[in-house]
């Protein structure tokens, strides 16, 4: 990973992100997530894990344990059949974000919704933070906005910013941070929200990002990310029908 413009901006590479793959599941991990991994030390801002999955159909996690985690689930393409020991249980679609902060606990399992003779994979982008506080009692959330990404807008998905508290369904567990989408038909364009730490990730298509290279501009093409370090004005502009998750973080771990 080599720095864009003077350490504020650096972009990953599809290809450049760690790869973990068995017979079932395909994992590609903007950081390393798979083993025994110090995902604080790895972090980029708050964001520790970042995994674009593929699940074969008729698989996927079987019922395990996290703490302290604020995870959100977005889902590209097929369906994740989710289970808690909370009681939650649900079909998560494209366009239905989910959050499940694990606080002092939870047991959890996610698998590819289709059966094995349907052969449908599952694509699915899955993002943890940790809570500004420990220990809290395990809460699960999701929100359909289809309808809010339909308008070539940024999507304010979930935050605990106290700017979002009226206007966001999903409440995040760290008051620093906050998560956006936007779908965007080629053309059209948003600004990203200006914050000490961003992470900008590209699940489909291509777009420039203005005010992101030394040229005054980069393309990014699906899988690649932006990572940030400074509170710069950016825009992204769409070339083709692209989708784009957005971090905002205004603290990083100590």
């Amino acid at each position: 990973m080599a720095p864009t413009t003077a350490e504020a901006v650096r972009i990953v590479r599809s290809e450049q992100r760690y790869r973990w793959r068995n017979e079932w599941l395909d994992s590609r991990q903007s950081f390393p997530a798979t083993g025994n991994f110090d995902l604080a030390a790895n972090a980029h801002g708050l964001l520790m894990v970042h995994n674009e999955d593929i699940v074969e159909a008729g698989a996927g996690f079987d019922t395990h344990q996290h703490r302290n985690t604020e995870i959100i689930t977005w889902v590209l393409e097929g369906t994740v059949v989710h289970q808690d020991s909370q009681g939650h249980s649900g079909l998560i679609h494209p366009g239905l974000a989910q959050r499940m902060s694990a606080g002092a606990g939870i047991l959890h399992s996610e698998r590819n919704g289709a059966l094995r003779h349907e052969r449908q994979d599952l694509h699915v982008v899955q993002m943890w933070i940790p809570p500004d506080e420990d220990g809290r009692r395990p809460s699960y959330q999701e929100a359909d906005i289809r309808a809010e990404l339909a308008r070539n807008e940024l999507v304010t998905v979930a935050s605990g910013l106290a700017r979002h508290r009226a206007e966001t369904a999903i409440t995040l567990g760290n008051r620093y941070a906050a998560f956006h989408a936007a779908r965007l038909d080629p053309g059209h364009s948003v600004r990203l929200p200006e914050a000490p730490s961003g992470h900008v990730f590209l699940a489909r298509g291509a777009v420039i990002v203005e005010g992101g290279g030394s040229d005054g501009e980069l393309t990014l093409a699906a899988g690649d990310a932006l990572r940030t370090t400074d509170a710069g004005a950016r825009r992204i502009t769409a070339v083709s029908p692209s989708e784009v998750l957005i971090w905002e973080m205004h603290a990083t771990f100590a």
